[in-house]
């Protein structure tokens, strides 16, 4: 076996290490975006990112969040396993969140000793080819230093394209470009999203739902459907009870509950939560 032949293996521990950091043993797992403020500047109660995240660490089994709330609001003795957003450049009140760029190098994410590096892709946008060469170009460094990427099916400001035959065509391409994760939205039809998609698949949240029941069915659907996890960020920590949520989502992804079941571990850690009157 020669050097580079050695080399290369090592790598390859470190990929299988690193992806094992993120999907628990039991093949299922719950990540907690907190990246928002990239492109939405302050978020509802995500102003201070430490403290949202504090009481929620322990039910994660890793954070997807940006260099800068790594080093400015996460303790380093006390955290889980770090997605890094590595893609940006826009905002909400530019002209196209499409126009993103890779804002962060993999040596900084190598500094910041990351399990995993993501960023969006726009399929069918006017910056589709950008974003997808984007991926490669990340896929390339990830690959060679054993770091896997998760790849975001994004459709910025264009909520409608959230069907399964626009997320079966991203997922699928963002997969065969070298993702080893794809986050895409739960949609009717999810079936159609994971059997197209020869890698793992994790649901989005998107924007907040009414109901923390629509939550659950969802989440229970598109696990049903092939999905591995959840990554789900504002139906948790915007929730006004965000810690019974998230207890009740890991009964659906880790213990493989019901809706019901979900639902009933909500209502019994929220009324927990509850002050007495006097």
């Amino acid at each position: 076996m020669t050097r580079n032949d050695l080399w290369e293996e090592a790598m390859e521990w470190g990929m299988k290490n690193r992806l094992a950091q993120l999907i628990k043993s039991d093949g299922r797992c719950l990540f907690l975006p907190i990246d928002h403020g990239y492109f939405q500047g302050p978020t509802r109660k995500l102003e201070k990112p430490g403290e949202t995240i504090r009481p929620l660490l322990r039910y994660c089994d890793a954070l997807f969040v940006t260099r800068g709330v790594v080093r400015s609001s996460i303790d380093p003795e006390n955290t889980k396993p770090i997605i890094l957003r590595v893609s940006g450049g826009t905002s909400v009140i530019g002209k196209d969140l499409s126009n993103e760029g890779l804002t962060t190098s993999m040596e900084e994410a190598i500094r910041l000793n990351v399990s995993a590096v993501g960023m969006s892709i726009f399929v069918g946008s006017d910056y589709e080819k950008e974003s997808l060469l984007n991926l490669t170009k990340l896929v390339d460094e990830g690959e060679k230093y054993g770091i896997p990427v998760m790849a975001v099916t994004a459709v910025g400001k264009e909520l409608e394209k959230r069907d399964a035959r626009y997320l079966a065509l991203s997922s699928r391409i963002a997969a065969e470009l070298g993702a080893r994760i794809v986050k895409t939205y739960w949609c009717e039809n999810f079936e159609k999203v994971v059997n197209g998609c020869p890698v793992p698949v994790v649901m989005a949240g998107g924007p907040k739902v009414d109901t923390e029941l629509e939550v659950f069915e969802f989440v229970h659907d598109g696990m049903e459907k092939g999905a591995i996890g959840v990554n789900l960020g504002r139906n948790i920590w915007q929730n006004d009870y965000p810690v019974p949520m998230i207890k009740a989502l890991r009964v659906i992804i880790h213990d493989k509950g019901t809706v019901k079941e979900a639902n009933d571990i909500f209502e019994q850690e929220k009324d927990k939560k509850k002050v007495p009157k006097d």
